[in-house]
């Protein structure tokens, strides 16, 4: 993984440094940031200060960090004795400590505190909306959601979520931070589950189903979602797929899935008033995308070179040491 260091280093405190908490410290420190990390004692950050240093090695003789990557985050990266001292200077703190509210509140109130009255406060939460902690940092219109994704060091996309009050400035400041790391970013609103999670357990929820009515094995359904569907979404999201698939093939293909589930699979209002209006995806130059007709051939292309790159990589890679 090569990471570009930021022309604009700031000084970041990562609050919390386990295993999410320390993959997001390693990738900040690889930017160029300088880092510090602070958990629940001074030894507890210092022992996991020298477990990302050994863990980078370990990353490095994979083949997954460039090579030099352990002595720059070396460099950059220390632990504090204290979340206090953590944040003192810092310009940006995310905090990552375990999912429970009244711990995030009394931690967030402690780096408000402690940090410079400037300073943009972040949680990494991945289901605890927003709102719901802001109160516990003064100046809450600098605070706000950066959801990293486990494995933090490898996962591309960072969700930015703001409560009702988050300024403008904040989710700037958030963004060029993450951005400056090479990892991409999504505003979301500050719903129950975001939209990766709301997403993800969407998808999980009707497996469980489909396996509780034994219509396919945990095994079965696993292959069906990673080597159909599953097998496009490294390069389209849902949206880009049912234009390319064609938006009506869809609104039919709910008509059919209302025979079995009238409510579950009920058409959805923005789909069905597309369709209506003509725009039925890339065949029609119109849709979720705006993809002119004329340039279709040129996404065709891309879209199957990229499904062949991807079983030439899974067929480099082997299969995934996983029993059922």
């Amino acid at each position: 993984m090569a990471i570009k260091q930021t022309d604009n280093p700031l000084t970041i405190a990562i609050v919390g440094s386990g295993y999410m908490g320390g993959g997001i410290a390693q990738v900040l420190a690889l930017a160029g940031h300088t880092v510090i990390i602070s958990d629940v004692s001074a030894e507890v950050a210092e022992n996991n200060r020298k477990r990302l240093l050994t863990e980078s090695d370990q990353f490095v003789a994979d083949g997954l960090f460039e090579a030099g990557s352990t002595a720059t985050i070396d460099a950059h990266l220390t632990a504090a004795a204290s979340i206090e001292e953590a944040v003192a200077q810092a310009q940006f703190v995310e905090e990552a400590v375990p999912e429970k509210l009244d711990l995030k509140r009394e931690t967030l109130a402690r780096i408000s505190a402690a940090a410079p009255v400037d300073a943009v406060i972040a949680s990494n939460t991945s289901t605890i909306q927003i709102g719901a902690m802001a109160s516990a940092v003064d100046h809450p219109e600098r605070f706000l959601g950066v959801h990293f994704s486990n494995p933090s060091p490898f996962i591309p996309g960072v969700e930015i979520i703001g409560h009702d009050g988050t300024s403008e400035d904040t989710f700037a400041a958030a963004e060029a931070v993450v951005q400056s790391t090479g990892k991409q970013t999504a505003r979301i609103k500050d719903v129950t589950g975001f939209v990766l999670n709301r997403l993800q357990y969407a998808l999980f929820h009707e497996a469980t189903q489909l396996v509780d009515e034994g219509v396919a094995s945990v095994e079965d359904i696993d292959t069906v979602v990673r080597t159909t569907f599953g097998f496009r979404l490294p390069f389209f999201g849902p949206f880009a797929i049912a234009d390319m698939a064609g938006l009506d093939v869809y609104a039919f293909c709910y008509e059919s899935l209302q025979q079995g589930f009238p409510e579950r699979f009920a058409t959805p209002k923005i789909l069905k008033d597309l369709v209506d209006a003509g725009k039925l995806g890339t065949k029609s130059g119109a849709g979720f995308l705006n993809v002119p007709a004329e340039d279709t051939p040129e996404l065709v292309a891309y879209r199957n070179k990229a499904y062949v790159k991807m079983q030439q990589l899974l067929d480099e890679l082997g299969p995934a040491p996983v029993t059922y």
